[in-house]
């Protein structure tokens, strides 16, 4: 059968148009504009192509040309170059791109979970001088998007911009690595670029490679469950349940009742509920406040809510964790009474509004203060189907983000060709029911990522979990306490860094918001480990070693600074002492010289020492005279 002319000539055009589309150079995200690229290192860049396609780049002084090869990746070595910029950067093939403003300096690849990423716009109140006034474009921020993916390892990373921290740009940066880029590049005007590739609420395990569970069987054994199609397949078809389709109105309102706030409904008379409730208030307003733009701070609420003001919607957040901070305009706000409406909705544990938080209405530098009596009405009671029961072995939905591998597929993997100077780490409070497990988890996933990037056992630092939840007066069990111990021991690993953080949380909110002293001791370790200070103390007391004398126990330091101190100027607090009936109890300690003296009168053949060993550890106060704290430890003894 004969085609028209027309048709054949429309095919061949189709054809051409597909074959320039393939052969035109594709960058990877992270080589784009305004980046920044290691120096001192010969760097890797590279990108697809169509197969045999000729790539030259031109950068800095050189010219470099490779072929493409029969999977259409090309890949060119530039040779180590010193800290610089801003420069431009040519790569020619069958089309050209031309990157500006590139820098040289030091790249760190920044990941955990929510509080690594907990970005600046969510401090605006806590550092309000530096997002107004800092002005530090050599300071760069490529902020992954989240996508997750345990089936395959991906080619390039989410889509994403290389930032500077200017203006708007700042916001965009998580507050750890901010202040942690911020802190060295004020000291060593070297440019800074910080890759933030973070999830919250993730495990450790979502952030390695399958070929880091060699020494986990069971884990790798999941891994392996991935790539089945059959076994994915099962998963998709699984029973799933969500709060909202497993809840039903069960109570129907007809009258409002009192409630103080801040506070949870659970400790306030309501028993057992989770759904849907309405809390309101009436206030005056004076008419200085009037014909202005308002805002509404209303702390932080468990889990999720809506706001309105005189009827009108002024905003929402979908999870518990982040500021309610809800902007009224000029025209909401009227003269003499105005009512504010919260609904909020709870799905699991104790639902309300977190105390010690800013409960206020401001407008015009005038504060109205919202704690004190409101009155509230449950509109929605969830309650889970007593008829459905699930089986042990009925297969489960993957979450993909919450599953071996599935964030290092996604948001790793593509950037280990990218050249860093060293890792910051900030996550475990997901692996806090299994504390124990991290301190084989963590050192593996230290030894994946070096491996991955090739260049050597680069600077790896990482936060400790901070004090947080409730304060306990008596020595307890604590699984965060445990985690805390594995991040400690994790320091036996070369080249890592702790950042101790027990006095920089808060009890009642697991993103503590002093993030610039996080970031900033995590810079005293790079100042250490990446760029060679030798000089400077750098951590908080270490304990080295712990020996018997009698009924007293003698702990050494390591990293002393000028000397052992409480910060307080009250006695050492929060050791406990292991007798020989294998329990703990409150213990005296003082501090002589260089070393901490433990005992109890009535345990005559004591086994360990623990401090700070708590969920919250208030009062442990044990600090070097440079103003850093010792880390929590737990130490066993022998004669």
């Amino acid at each position: 059968m004969n085609l028209p002319l027309r048709h054949i000539f429309l095919s061949a055009f189709i054809l051409l148009l597909t074959f320039t589309s393939s052969a035109e150079i594709k960058l990877p995200q992270l080589i784009s504009n305004s980046m920044v690229l290691q120096r001192n290192v010969k760097l890797k860049i590279w990108g697809w192509a169509a197969v045999g396609e000729r790539v030259t780049i031109t950068f800095n002084g050189k010219k470099i040309s490779t072929l493409t090869s029969n999977q259409n990746k090309w890949l060119i070595m530039l040779p180590a170059m010193q800290a610089g910029g801003p420069y431009t950067m040519s790569v020619q093939g069958s089309n050209k791109i031309t990157l500006t403003d590139v820098l040289i300096g030091d790249v760190y690849f920044c990941s955990g979970q929510s509080n690594m990423v907990l970005g600046m716009e969510r401090l605006r109140e806590n550092y309000p001088n530096e997002i107004k006034n800092d002005d530090l474009p050599n300071i760069r921020n490529f902020f992954v998007p989240t996508k997750a993916d345990v089936t395959k390892k991906y080619e390039d990373l989410p889509t994403g911009k290389w930032k500077q921290a200017t203006k708007d740009g700042i916001l965009e940066f998580g507050g750890v690595t901010y202040f942690f880029a911020k802190k060295l590049y004020q000291k060593y005007k070297v440019p800074i670029g910080i890759i933030n590739s973070s999830v919250g609420g993730t495990p450790i395990e979502a952030w390695m490679s399958e070929e880091a569970f060699n020494e986990f069987p069971s884990i790798l054994a999941q891994t392996k469950n991935f790539k089945d199609t059959a076994f994915m397949n099962r998963q998709k078809s699984s029973i799933s349940y969500s709060a909202a389709s497993q809840s039903k109105t069960t109570y129907v309102p007809n009258t409002w009742y009192k409630f103080f706030m801040p506070g949870y409904w659970a400790d306030q008379g309501i028993k057992n509920l989770n759904g849907v409730l309405y809390f309101k208030r009436e206030i005056d307003v004076p008419q200085s406040m009037i014909g202005v733009p308002a805002k509404l701070y209303m702390g932080r609420i468990i889990d999720s809510d809506s706001a309105f003001v005189n009827g009108v919607f002024v905003g929402n957040t979908t999870y518990q964790y982040p500021p309610r901070r809800y902007n009224i305009p000029a025209n909401v706000l009227k003269l003499g009474k105005n009512t504010i409406l919260i609904k909020v909705t709870n799905t699991n544990g104790k639902g309300g509004f977190v105390p010690e938080k800013n409960y206020s209405l401001q407008a015009n530098e005038q504060i109205i203060d919202l704690r004190g009596d409101w009155l509230y009405q449950v509109n929605q009671v969830f309650q889970q189907p007593n008829n459905i029961q699930k089986l042990s072995n009925t297969p489960q939905p993957i979450v993909a983000q919450s599953s071996p591998t599935g964030l290092y597929n996604t948001m790793v993997a593509p950037a280990i060709n990218y050249a860093v100077k060293g890792f910051l780490w900030y996550q475990g409070e997901t692996n806090a029911s299994k504390p124990k497990e991290y301190a084989k988890l963590l050192p593996a996933l230290i030894k994946d990522w070096r491996a991955k990037w090739d260049l050597g056992d680069l600077p790896f630092l990482f936060a400790q979990l901070p004090n947080f939840m409730e304060v306990d007066y008596s020595p307890v069990e604590s699984d965060w306490a445990q985690l805390r111990q594995s991040q400690l021991k994790t320091l036996s690993t070369p080249n890592t860094g702790m950042a101790v953080t027990i006095d920089l949380g808060e009890w009642n909110d697991i993103h503590p918001l002093n993030k610039k002293e996080i970031g900033e001791r995590l810079a005293l370790w790079a100042d250490h480990l990446a760029y060679g200070n030798k000089l400077d103390v750098y951590s908080g007391p270490l304990n080295k070693s712990a020996t018997i004398h009698g009924n007293k126990i003698k702990l050494e330091f390591d990293h002393v600074g000028g000397g052992l101190i409480t910060n307080d100027n009250l006695p050492l607090y929060h050791f406990a002492i292991l007798g020989a009936d294998k329990k703990y109890v409150w213990a005296k300690a003082i501090i002589e010289g260089n070393t901490v003296w433990v005992w109890n009168d009535l345990v005559l053949e004591p086994k360990g020492v623990r401090y700070g060993w708590a969920d919250n550890p208030r009062g442990a106060n044990l600090y070097n005279k440079n103003g850093l704290p010792a880390s929590p430890f737990e130490v066993m003894v022998k004669k």
